[in-house]
């Protein structure tokens, strides 16, 4: 059974903290409140201080503790590798058992559990669209007209489809002989609101020859509810995962999300022995289209003449687990892109799962960072390997009045592809 660890079980973990403060230099959230129970050896102290019975949970405790991206910025910076983020998660599921789910939070792991319920309100909302949203003319999204539960005014969301990914293509693929078995687990942004993206990812690996699964019954990773502290909410749906990639024979379960990249294949395999298979068999497509040759294939393109200035987001669940090159070595082959390189390339977005609902003007002001690196980047595309930072890195583009638009590494590798090569078998 899906079990996830207890805040007692960093006991040894917390007490490698130093309390250096070599965390602040690279914390998104101290760097835009500047307050010590922000960043990582506040959160750090505050966990140890509750393990030993010092702190309640109440008032400044639950605040500092809710204002965490789980980026995991620190760690990657730490002398000891402290696991801040795995370290403040349990903080937040001992906050729920304690004093409950919030309002929002109960309302995450109702609909994350409820694959029916998630469907009927995405396509409700696919519908429903025009009444609470305007188009933005110059970028992609729309922008909320007026504040819904949760949700501010002038946000900038991407537009629900009326027919989810999963509802659009057949569950099996059949690719070459002798070419991989790819799982596809799409997640909730490509199933719900980025549809084109679960296409290109089926003409890329198409293209290579792979036969690919696309499991209807699979549920959400469940990395909302790790954010909010849904703790039965995430081990249910890794059983329920588990139990949908059981029934078939695949070579790797590939994902073109990378929050998704991280709930399987780091959060999934610390639940239990029967999940630890999944630390080797998930793979993030960038990865899996490298190893599988694309590279020398686009290099082998002829170069357009007239070219696309991009740069690249690293998404955090990419960037703490190691994986910069592939996508980069991709765009730098697209024969239609010329690359550059942004500063902090490697910065959180500030999304965070629920920590943009929760606490928005500060996300907003992360957001506005990062969008400032990108226009000095001159890009007009952004692109990411993650739904929701492209959501919010548009969502902070707008705000800065930036031109440039957010898109999927996908959607532009798809389109480097010679026509005819790879068939969608979407409708």
């Amino acid at each position: 059974m899906a079990k996830l660890k207890e805040l007692e079980e960093y006991r040894e973990q917390i007490d490698q903290c130093v309390k250096c403060g070599a965390c602040r230099a690279h914390c998104p959230v101290f760097g835009a409140e500047r307050r010590e129970g922000r960043v990582a050896r506040g959160k750090v102290a505050m966990c140890q201080s509750l393990i030993e019975g010092k702190l309640d949970l109440e008032g400044k405790v639950l605040e500092d503790l809710s204002q965490c991206l789980l980026c995991g910025s620190c760690e990657a910076q730490c002398p000891n590798k402290v696991p801040t983020d795995e370290i403040v998660a349990a903080a937040r599921r001992r906050i729920a058992e304690e004093r409950g789910l919030s309002s929002f939070g109960k309302g995450v792991a109702a609909v994350l559990g409820r694959p029916k319920l998630m469907n009927f309100l995405a396509k409700s909302g696919g519908a429903l669209s025009p009444l609470f949203f305007e188009k933005l003319p110059e970028n992609s999204g729309l922008r909320l007209r007026f504040p819904a539960p949760y949700l501010e005014a002038g946000r900038t969301l991407p537009p629900l489809t009326a027919k989810p990914f999963r509802e659009r293509v057949p569950e099996r693929i059949e690719g070459a002989p002798g070419k991989p078995t790819v799982l596809f687990f799409t997640g909730c942004g490509i199933n719900y609101m980025y549809p084109a993206v679960g296409e290109a990812f089926l003409k890329a690996l198409q293209f290579l020859g792979a036969t690919i699964i696309i499991p209807k019954d699979q549920a959400c990773c469940g990395l909302p509810a790790v954010s909010a502290g849904a703790a039965a909410t995430v081990e249910g749906l890794a059983e329920q995962n588990l139990a949908v990639f059981s029934r078939y024979r695949y070579d790797y379960i590939v994902t073109a999300c990378a929050s998704c990249y991280g709930g399987l294949g780091k959060i999934y395999p610390e639940m239990g022995a029967e999940f630890a298979p999944l630390s080797t068999q998930v793979k993030d497509i960038f990865v899996l289209l490298i190893e599988l040759g694309l590279a020398e294939k686009l290099a082998a393109l002829p170069k357009a003449e007239k070219r696309t200035r991009v740069t690249w987001h690293d998404p955090c669940h990419l960037r703490t687990r190691g994986i910069t090159k592939e996508p980069r070595l991709i765009l730098k082959n697209l024969p239609q892109i010329d690359f550059v390189e942004m500063q902090n390339a490697g910065i959180c977005c500030g999304l965070g799962g629920t920590y943009s609902v929760y606490h928005y003007d500060t996300s907003k002001k992360i957001g506005a960072k990062k969008a400032g690196y990108i226009a000095a980047s001159g890009a007009e595309l952004v692109a990411t390997d993650c739904p929701g930072c492209i959501m919010q890195l548009q969502d902070g583009v707008n705000h800065a009045q930036g031109p440039a638009r957010v898109v999927h590494l996908l959607e532009l590798l798809v389109a480097a592809l010679p026509e005819g090569e790879g068939k969608l078998t979407t409708g």
